[in-house]
């Protein structure tokens, strides 16, 4: 694992590397954590988000929270032996009131913290725990106690991330993790080694937060979903690797695309998907399949182009080092993985890899992913038979339903701020805290959408938030999922955005488009919606549009139903 210099080093080098906003952080804490933030800063930028991360005062928690109100995260080290000095020794002595006052006395602060940084987009607050103090001891003490009664308020509580250090500690040793000696001379508790391990465990909740989770997970075949070479040793004896399978499905069920790459006849592979006694995956769980003697780097482009999701969206297993190396050099943006060589070892890496797949919250279109993107196939084969894109488009049946300023889809239309890359105008990245908020204020209008047509619903997949300035809307977001391209939705969309402000009594209306490397394909929308360019710089332009002045597209082939 990297050294601590070498992270100070690297740190600034990462910065000057990443484009983009800065992404702030805060972190608060009772014990002296003054070695997180450049572990903190390393471990996300290296990822490609502009960490910024600033340290609250020691032992200054709740008034911290005022300080810090305008940071898209807060992480909050809260150790239940410093609430009050000496705790670890002191606890065994105090009476029951003397514990229900001092638990009383730290949920008075949680709920005090929890509403200053009540708009905060982000906050992780690690459980209490007693292990460092406890671990040879064999009774339930008092201080578990405290620590379970205290856990118990946190989880009433909403909008908050909880971490388990417990966690990172087990899979590090309490003796790397903890430095008893400097916590005994000036309250520094964490190693080094701990924080190294503690921010790699986090982190893919700041990728999620920030629009860098994968999308798909692709394996090879051979000696990968199973042992043994099909085309070789035949049908009959090769080795299902089920728990590695039942993994991948696990995964599945939450909305990850499943896809094959892999060098074989693809007769074979089908026969296996259907047949095969011991096979958990089957046809149904497979979105694609690139399954044939073509190089894999190509194969993989195309998985990425019929999925309408970037490079980076992969993540790619197989058993060759040439393929794994191969694919590392040719296309460096997807995650690869090398089958490990000892078989025990392969479910932990499984483990590992759902890791990259962090979804704060499973939604009704995660769960119905994959039939989502088989219906896309559908509707692809559909238009080449069809051939001509108009009549395509009216052969659909397409219906968009409407949401507007809908507690109900709050989860979703956070999720869709933080995945959608492609048809996004200004790629803003908002938590479900942030979507509550735009809801509720009398400055905000939220506009979801879900499209359905013959082939099946594709659910809430286009989103607009409009800020209000008296009679002047400016578009925060404008965005809609890459499923739902090529079919004339945005700009049926445009034209309910626009129905909406007139009955609000809306005159003009700003929007920015913000060039980033993924969205080009939307870097003339507004041009294409008569809105006029003024003013350009570097990657942004800005664009108004008088209400009165908007042309209606009359796309009569697209129905438009009110969700509420």
């Amino acid at each position: 694992m990297i050294k601590y210099s070498q992270i100070i080093k690297n740190n600034k080098e990462l910065l000057n590397n990443i484009g983009g906003n800065k992404y702030k952080i805060a972190i608060l804490s009772n014990i002296m954590v003054h070695q997180s933030r450049e572990v903190c800063e390393y471990y996300l930028r290296k990822e490609g988000i502009k960490a910024i991360v600033e340290l609250g005062e020691y032992d200054n928690i709740v008034q911290d929270t005022t300080r810090f109100q305008d940071v898209s995260a807060v992480i909050i080290f809260w150790e239940v032996y410093n609430i009050i000095d000496g705790l670890e020794y002191k606890i065994e002595t105090l009476v029951e009131n003397e514990i229900d006052n001092l638990i009383d006395k730290v949920k008075k602060e949680i709920d005090i913290v929890l509403h200053n940084l009540k708009n905060t987009s982000l906050i992780l607050i690690n459980k209490f725990s007693s292990l460092v103090f406890t671990q040879h001891e064999l009774k339930t003490s008092k201080i578990d106690f405290v620590v379970k009664e205290l856990n118990r308020y946190l989880e009433t509580k909403h909008n908050i991330t909880l971490i388990d250090t417990e966690k990172v500690i087990a899979g590090l040793s309490i003796d790397k993790s903890v430095d008893y000696r400097y916590y005994n001379s000036s309250k520094t508790l964490y190693s080094i080694d701990f924080y190294k391990h503690y921010f790699e465990h986090i982190c893919p909740i700041f990728l999620s937060a920030n629009g860098k989770i994968k999308k798909a997970l692709i394996f090879d075949c051979d000696n990968t979903l199973w042992k043994g070479i099909l085309g070789e040793d035949g049908f009959d004896k090769i080795k299902v690797y089920q728990k590695v399978q039942y993994l991948a499905l696990s995964l599945v069920k939450k909305g990850v695309i499943l896809g094959l790459c892999s060098k074989n006849n693809s007769q074979d592979v089908d026969e296996v998907l259907e047949k095969h006694h011991d096979m958990i995956l089957r046809d149904e769980h497979i979105v694609i399949k690139k399954v044939n003697w073509e190089n894999k780097v190509i194969n993989l482009k195309a998985i990425a182009k019929e999925l309408n999701i970037g490079l980076d969206s992969l993540v790619f297993i197989d058993d060759s080092i040439f393929e794994v190396n191969l694919i590392k050099e040719e296309l460096p943006t997807v995650e690869v993985f090398q089958v490990p060589s000892k078989e025990y070892e392969y479910e932990m890496m499984m483990r590992k890899i759902a890791i990259f797949f962090h979804n704060p919250k499973e939604t009704t279109e995660d769960l119905k992913k994959g039939k989502m993107y088989k219906t896309q196939v559908a509707r692809s084969q559909a238009e080449k038979s069809i051939g001509n894109i108009e009549d395509y488009l009216k052969s659909l049946e397409l219906q968009i339903t409407t949401y507007i300023d809908d507690l109900n889809h709050v989860a979703r239309i956070s999720q869709m701020t933080q995945k959608t890359n492609q048809f996004n105008l200004t790629t803003k990245r908002y938590t479900e805290t942030d979507i509550n908020f735009f809801i509720n204020s009398s400055n905000y209008t939220v506009i979801a959408i879900g499209i359905s047509d013959k082939f099946g619903d594709n659910g809430i997949v286009g989103l607009a938030i409009l800020e209000h300035q008296n009679d002047l809307v400016s578009i925060d977001t404008l965005l809609m999922s890459c499923r739902v391209l090529g079919r004339n939705i945005e700009y049926k969309f445009m034209d309910i955005i626009i129905e909406v402000l007139k009955q609000k009594k809306v005159t003009k209306i700003e929007a920015n488009y913000i060039e980033t490397l993924k969205n080009e394909q939307v870097s003339d929308l507004y041009d294409r919606c008569g809105f006029e360019i003024v003013d350009k710089c570097d990657e942004l332009k800005r664009y108004s549009i008088l209400v009165q002045q908007y042309k209606n597209k009359s796309i009569d082939y697209i129905g438009v139903n009110n969700g509420k």
